[in-house]
């Protein structure tokens, strides 16, 4: 199987590996989104007790949160160096419900169909070079009846905007070239393909940001970040 992942991309995310835990790092906008995608997330698929499986986990913020919020959670990525941060975090903090591996969503599918409650890929879909592959993964890991929660960012003049030119260049919140305009996904082809993947959608949810407070918070602008949740029909 062709690794559904761009060698570039996994580079970047293990060079700044060592600072995912640093909320003062290039890593703080997703420690500052962390409790609004969790509660979100939670609010729909009531966690606790849930078997979940967080796709392109990278350092383990998400999975680790979900974990605490008493899901059983796998984490997975192809950044070696991440996810050995995401496991000595969970070692150096002690949470228990929460493992990783170093696998593909395709790969897991084929080995794990059904086997999850919950599945989460945030902000992860606009760094893979097939992101369509990594939503019919995701729908084959779902258990019948499951939820499904994307994240990523849309693709206009607006978010080219606000996430490449205000986040990477003006404001310095992420490293230059974390992002590739090209790879934004519009809200209309996310929801296209997770019909194609035989989910239903359930609703979508925009994220935004005001640079004076730095504060974020959710909202019905999806014009720039945004989530999506589906369900695997039962």
């Amino acid at each position: 199987m062709t690794i559904n992942a761009d060698p570039q991309e996994l580079a970047k995310f293990s060079e700044l590996a060592h600072r995912w835990w640093d909320t003062e790092s290039e890593f703080r906008p997703l420690h500052q989104i962390n409790p609004l995608r969790l509660d979100w997330i939670d609010q729909h698929a009531r966690l606790g007790g849930k078997r979940v499986v967080d796709i392109g986990c990278g350092g383990g913020i998400l999975a680790d949160a979900m974990a605490r919020r008493g899901a059983n959670v796998l984490g997975i990525d192809l950044a070696t160096k991440a996810l050995k941060v995401a496991q000595l975090h969970a070692l150096e903090t002690g949470t228990a419900s929460v493992e990783y591996r170093e696998v593909a969503a395709e790969a897991l599918a084929g080995e794990m169909p059904a086997a999850f409650d919950v599945v989460t890929c945030m902000e992860m879909l606009e760094h893979v070079p097939d992101p369509g592959s990594v939503v019919r993964a995701c729908a084959t890991l779902v258990k019948p009846g499951g939820w499904l929660f994307f994240s990523t960012i849309n693709r206009n003049a607006k978010a080219f905007l606000f996430a490449i030119v205000g986040a990477e260049h003006l404001l310095k919140m992420l490293p230059k070239g974390t992002h590739e305009y090209a790879r934004f996904l519009r809200p209309s082809e996310l929801a296209q393909a997770c019909r194609d993947a035989g989910l239903s959608l359930h609703a979508t949810r925009g994220m935004e940001y005001n640079p004076i407070s730095r504060r974020y918070w959710l909202s019905d602008d999806t014009s720039v970040n945004y989530m999506i949740a589906c369900r695997r029909p039962a």
